[in-house]
């Protein structure tokens, strides 16, 4: 209840009334008249009712308290039966409030999200949105159910009494293994930098730990490191794109989980210079369209040499006037040879320039891992052909004889539909649709020997033959038309994008390898892809971080392209492997703050939970006692946990009673003026 004034005039007014009134009755007390107290009296009448005292009456209705249970369900929660354990915790805790009388009770999951940034468990984040909508004077408390790893522990504790139950075991030990550092980019041929740390968390200091290391599912040996040391690892970069290296710890001594154990770093190779041998067999008009290409690409550095003069050709003019180098057949052929990262015939016979015995050099070089492409004309159907050299044992198609000279578009054979150096070419047929690119005019008639025939001309023959030899590759493109495409005849093709694919995917460039699996984070899912030229690919099996296998369906998206994916619902490795092939995929950061330090803590939690008033409890030790306490005072003790018993309120209705009704106020204006004349009369 309350007194509250509601006068009938502004209230400006009866100030100046009040004031004139304390004036009058001042003057009156100082010349002494007589009845100067009555009317005051009087006055103080007139300005009570002028001021109209109210009492107020506020009914109220009480309003609950709010209590919330975090239960904390994060990627660490997984470890032994942290789960289960505060799972029961939490049904316990809302067991048991639920008997509180005026008390309402929140319960919040807090999760990890991979797709997300590397904020952590955000237990406090989860506390914050779950009374987002209640008034502080009414939060009674809040229990957070969690192993202590919590990342967005504020600076200062909020009056709300916050209280910790720590699931897990006290005293555990971890190993975890971390990169401190790691390049991004290294040129190819060269080996990057790559520091781990190794610590036994929880354990004693030194030792040693064994890492071991693999490059694109490869194994790539193994080292011994200083424990609690940044070591720094040498990582051979073999090819151009991205190679993605896993790097493992041995198990520990005492280990909760492997999956701070494991990292994988990706490190995008980058050619310096790609070294290019160009060897033209005579003038020719496509000559000057891989000139063009190569000359055109600033990381390639390219040699070319055009046979403009046969050995047997008789030449009037004197040898010193001869504007011609000599062939360097040595140097190229058997000093350099494997400096080159790919060997070009254009158009080239074997007419007795190259001894036999450097084309045997050439066959090794493919075998070694090198790469050739020859771009056949009329000479590769004829006796001059370099079939008819030992360079024969790497090539996939063999020449017929026969030279096809008429109007034809290069398809796409159902082969190449599915390989990557003809998939998708702009203007390549599909379907019953015919390709929209210009005719040539001239194809070489050979068989396939081995490989795969990706473009075909005329009666289906083999156009563009593709075939991996050894380590090496081979292309034989089986006809010297494509300028035609360079020049724009009939709208033209893409002559330069083919010859650009042709000549990566025989550099091994990833991108374009036909037979492929990789694995990606996208959107919190995990994507598979496997390329094959195989009818179906082989199944696949997912490793996902904690260990358990799982095998994922792929579904055909187009030619030679299957496609799987999965939720990706915990930070760290996912492993792909089809048995062949294997690809890993990290979900996450590179170190993320989830699987950082994974034991059990009541550490971080300790002070800002003493802060607010509240107390820390391990699971393993029962669940305490719930009391309401009045606010202000302490909220934990041993053996129970205090919640605040705010007694909050809401105004459901307001009575106001007129002190000075009307009627009560002008018999007392009258009494007191009475009482006033009477005074004065005397």
């Amino acid at each position: 209840m309350s007194v509250i004034f509601a006068p009938h005039i502004p209230a400006a007014l009866l100030g100046v009334l009040i004031a004139l009134a304390l004036l009058f009755i001042a003057y009156g007390f100082i010349i002494g008249a007589r009845g100067t107290w009555a009317r005051g009296l009087a006055f103080l009448a007139l300005i009570l009712a002028l001021a109209n005292p109210l009492m107020v009456r506020e009914n109220r209705e009480p309003l609950a308290d709010v209590a919330v249970i975090v239960v904390d369900h994060s990627q660490s929660m997984a470890i032994g039966n942290r789960k289960t354990e505060a799972d029961q915790a939490a049904a316990a805790l809302q067991a048991r409030l639920k008997k509180e009388p005026n008390l309402e009770v929140r319960t919040v999951t807090v999760t990890t999200n991979p797709a997300g940034e590397d904020t952590g468990t955000q237990v406090f984040t989860a506390l914050g949105s779950a009374l987002a909508d209640v008034a502080p004077s009414r939060v009674a408390g809040a229990f957070l159910i969690t192993d202590g790893e919590v990342h967005d522990i504020p600076p200062q504790a909020k009056t709300t009494p916050v209280h910790a139950l720590i699931a897990g075991a006290r005293g555990e030990n971890d190993r975890k293994l971390t990169v401190a550092d790691a390049v991004r980019y290294t040129i190819v041929g060269q080996t990057a930098t790559v520091v781990v740390r190794v610590d036994d968390l929880g354990g004693g200091p030194g030792g040693l730990a064994h890492v071991s290391l693999r490059i694109d599912g490869a194994n790539a040996g193994a080292r011994d490191v200083v424990l609690g040391r940044n070591t720094p690892v040498e990582v051979p970069v073999t090819h151009e794109g991205e190679s993605v290296v896993e790097i493992e710890a041995a198990p520990g001594p005492a280990e909760l989980t492997l999956q701070n154990n494991r990292a994988v770093v990706a490190i995008n190779g980058v050619r310096d210079r790609l070294h290019v041998l160009l060897i033209s067999g005579e003038p020719n008009a496509g000559e000057r369209v891989w000139r063009s290409l190569l000359k055109g690409d600033p990381s390639v550095d390219l040699v070319h040499f055009t046979i403009l003069r046969d050995p047997e050709k008789i030449e009037p003019a004197p040898m010193n006037e001869l504007a011609l180098i000599e062939f360097p057949k040595r140097e190229l052929f058997q000093e350099k040879l494997d400096g080159f990262d790919l060997i070009i015939f254009d158009r080239y016979g074997e007419r007795g320039i190259l001894p036999l015995g450097y084309y045997q050099n050439l066959s090794g070089y493919v075998y070694e891992g090198g790469a050739l492409l020859v771009s056949a004309g009329p000479e590769f159907a004829t006796y001059t052909s370099i079939y008819r050299t030992p360079l024969s044992v790497v090539l996939p198609a063999q020449p017929t004889g026969e030279v096809i000279t008429r109007p034809f578009k290069p398809m796409v054979t159902a082969e190449g539909q599915g390989h990557p150096v003809t998939a998708g070419l702009p203007g390549a047929n599909t379907g019953n649709t015919p390709p929209s690119w210009g005719r040539w005019f001239r194809q070489i008639g050979a068989q396939k020997v081995m490989g795969n025939v990706v473009m075909s001309g005329p009666g289906d023959k083999p156009l563009l033959v593709l075939d991996r030899i050894g380590k090496g590759r081979v292309a034989e493109l089986l006809s010297d038309q494509g300028w035609l495409w360079a020049r724009g005849f009939e709208g033209g093709g893409p002559i330069a994008e083919l010859l650009r694919r042709i000549a990566h995917w025989s550099m091994k460039e990833p991108e374009l390898e036909e037979e492929r699996l990789t694995a990606t984070i996208s959107g919190g899912d995990l994507v598979v892809e496997r390329r094959t030229m195989a009818k179906a690919p082989p199944p696949v099996t997912v490793t996902i971080p904690d260990g358990k296998t799982t095998p994922l369906p792929l579904v055909k998206t187009e030619a030679g392209l299957w496609r799987g994916q999965m939720k990706a619902e915990a930070l760290g490795l996912y492993r792909v492997s089809d048995g062949t092939l294997s690809a890993v995929a990290a979900a996450g950061p590179l170190n993320p703050k989830e699987v950082a330090d994974m034991r059990a803590t009541d550490r971080l939690l300790a002070p800002v939970v003493e802060q607010s008033g509240g107390g820390v409890v391990w699971l393993s030790d029962g669940i305490p006692e719930i009391r309401r306490i009045a606010r202000g005072r302490h909220m934990a003790g041993d053996g129970w946990m205090g919640l605040a018993a705010n007694q909050a309120s809401r105004v459901t209705s307001v009575d106001e009673t007129p002190l000075l009704p009307a009627w009560l106020a002008l018999l007392v204006l009258l009494g007191t003026l009475m009482l006033a004349w009477r005074q004065e009369g005397r």
